[in-house]
């Protein structure tokens, strides 16, 4: 037995010394921080496995104002038993710009820090808006090549800042998250992402149609970056998450590269109240308090489909129109959400564990949204007062 052991562990310090040296050293990485820790893919709290810049709270937090009928109204039995299946951590609703609904599940409560993954994308575009109206970027149409030089790829030359914003960027791309030799999943461990990323070539025509890839994002962020001389966390800070007035300290996941680079696609870790915060400027369409913090013609650009055929999609925000209502949309892995029905000033957040199963092939929306939606309605059929 002992002998059976040893070979077992020779093999393994083999296999260990392989992978370390080779294209795929960032699977140990994945191994101690995800797997090792009880998890199949990332995780709400998983941002204490990695380095993070600090997103502080506002210098002038604005708490949001409590609605007269504050949580007098209780979920339906189905809700609640969706929330326990698929781990909901946080539900509140924001109606006419009040928290008319919270509530908590699992440990987590107002202060409680969550991974947002994807939502992040919708903080990214707002940065490519402020930079236009900063003068750093001048309009959607500038080519990515004026920014990033190094860019790689047969159409390197055509690409624009607005096709990454849009997801048109011909860059490629594997968009895998379960897949542990996928670019997608590599992406979250390696130690110069931005490397990682120059490696992906412009090579197809963009601009054509949209086609999801988080590497897309990162690629824009690396050029707001670039453009502004600052990193995103402080450009995010000085001109959006200062200003409307985020109440708790947050975190944004950078690589480990000396310099560290922010994981533009995704991971900013705040909590529910905040990240509703973001949906509120767009339906304010660009301002907070009467200050104009993004231009009103971006954003109206942004909640609208770039591409006929793909509906679904504008400039980093998803789109539906349900059951007779315009809806936009911040999305992220396993069930992360900000959903605004802007006509009904009504501004869901839900964040959880898991999504549930996904839906029917040709779905851009998987059911648990569905699920989301109709449980804003019913409660927008509810409030009876501002």
């Amino acid at each position: 037995m002992k002998k059976v052991f040893k070979i077992f562990g020779f093999i393994l310090i083999v296999l260990t010394g392989g992978l370390y040296i080779s294209d795929y050293s960032y699977l140990l990485d994945g191994v101690f921080k995800i797997y090792l820790t009880g998890h199949k893919t990332a995780f709400l709290s998983d941002y204490n496995y990695f380095d993070n810049r600090t997103l502080a709270a506002s210098e002038n937090p604005q708490a949001w104002p409590i609605h007269s009928e504050y949580n007098t109204i209780s979920l339906s039995d189905d809700l609640e038993q969706h929330h326990k299946k698929t781990g909901t951590v946080a539900f509140l609703a924001i109606k006419n710009d009040s928290l008319y609904f919270e509530k908590y599940y699992d440990g987590y409560g107002v202060d409680s820090k969550s991974n947002s993954f994807s939502v992040a994308k919708s903080f990214v575009s707002a940065l490519l808006g402020r930079a236009i109206m900063d003068g750093y970027i001048q309009d959607l149409d500038q080519p990515v090549k004026d920014f990033i030089p190094e860019l790689k790829g047969f159409y390197a030359d055509q690409v624009t800042v607005g096709d990454l914003a849009s997801m048109a960027s011909g860059q490629r791309w594997e968009e895998k998250y379960y897949s542990p030799f996928s670019i997608t999943a590599a992406a979250y461990f390696l130690k110069d992402l931005d490397a990682a990323i120059l490696d992906q070539p412009i090579e197809e025509a963009p601009g054509k149609s949209f086609i999801y890839k988080s590497g897309t994002t990162h690629l824009l962020g690396m050029v707001i970056a670039k453009a502004t001389g600052k990193n995103l966390t402080e450009y995010l800070y000085e001109t959006i998450w200062n200003p409307i007035g985020a109440e708790h300290e947050s975190l944004w996941q950078i690589d480990s590269n000396k310099n560290g680079s922010e994981k533009a696609y995704c991971c900013i870790a705040s909590n529910a109240r905040d990240f509703a915060r973001l949906a509120k400027l767009y339906k304010d369409h660009g301002k907070w308090n009467g200050k104009v913090l993004l231009d009103s013609t971006f954003i109206a650009k942004s909640l609208r489909p770039r591409f006929p055929e793909s509906p679904e999609y504008g400039y980093s925000w998803w789109l539906k129109e349900y059951k007779g209502h315009h809806v936009y949309m911040m999305r992220g892995h396993l069930g992360q959400y900000v959903i605004t029905f802007p006509e009904e000033n009504l501004i869901l957040v839900r964040l959880g564990h898991s999504k549930g199963p996904n839906g029917k092939d040709g779905d851009p929306f998987t059911p648990d949204i569905y699920t989301y939606m109709d449980a804003a309605l019913e409660i927008n059929k509810n409030v009876n007062r501002p």
